[in-house]
């Protein structure tokens, strides 16, 4: 399976606009509403979440529209801020 070029949701033939979308586009997008909910349950700006955790704000912005996966390292990462995210924010302060 290659999920670069496999397809998850077929285009519709009779609109001329749509178009395929496929498994990574879709696993891209599931996990970009998963860092918008995060950081909505923190209560916290794109900006601010980015500052929080010292991730990128314009990584952050590319995860939630779907355009990028986050890397494996930050994956793992955001599933420990997830978790704890205090702990975490304290860590960062220092």
């Amino acid at each position: 399976m290659n999920k670069g070029t496999d397809i998850a949701i077929p285009a519709d033939p009779n609109d001329p606009e749509d178009f395929n979308v496929t498994v990574a586009a879709l696993e891209r997008a599931h996990m970009g509403r998963r860092i918008r909910k995060l950081r909505n349950r923190l209560g916290m700006g794109q900006q601010e979440f980015a500052q929080a955790f010292g991730i990128s704000a314009s990584s952050i912005r590319q995860y939630e529209m779907g355009r990028h996966m986050p890397p494996p390292a930050v994956r793992a990462y955001l599933k420990v801020i997830e978790a704890e995210p205090d702990m975490v924010r304290r860590v960062m302060a220092g």
